[in-house]
């Protein structure tokens, strides 16, 4: 499963049967791979709807993932720690390719 099917699942798993976002590792985690995937091109900015590349706004966000993911190793499930390890090293290798 690539990392992008991986955040698609997590972010549905982040629902609740009532439609309402569910606060949970996965999902803070996703919010910020979600900027961080923004300010790398690969997403519109959602209030100008423009396509805007911003790679010091997007190297933050991962800095912040990859904070977050060393802060919380050795009390996450499983599947939380695979989950924010695609999603660092997927950005990461977006990042290198961005500039």
């Amino acid at each position: 499963m690539a990392a992008d099917d991986k955040v698609q699942e997590k972010s549905q798993q982040g629902t609740s049967q009532q439609g309402e976002i569910e606060a949970n590792f996965s999902t803070l985690a996703l919010s910020i791979g979600s900027s961080a995937a923004m300010a790398l091109g690969m997403a519109p900015n959602p209030v100008t709807g423009k396509v805007e590349k911003d790679l010091k706004l997007a190297r933050f966000n991962i800095d912040l993932l990859r904070m977050l993911r060393d802060k919380t190793r050795g009390n996450l499930t499983p599947d939380e720690q695979k989950f924010i390890e695609s999603i660092c090293t997927d950005l990461q290798m977006k990042f290198v390719t961005a500039q």
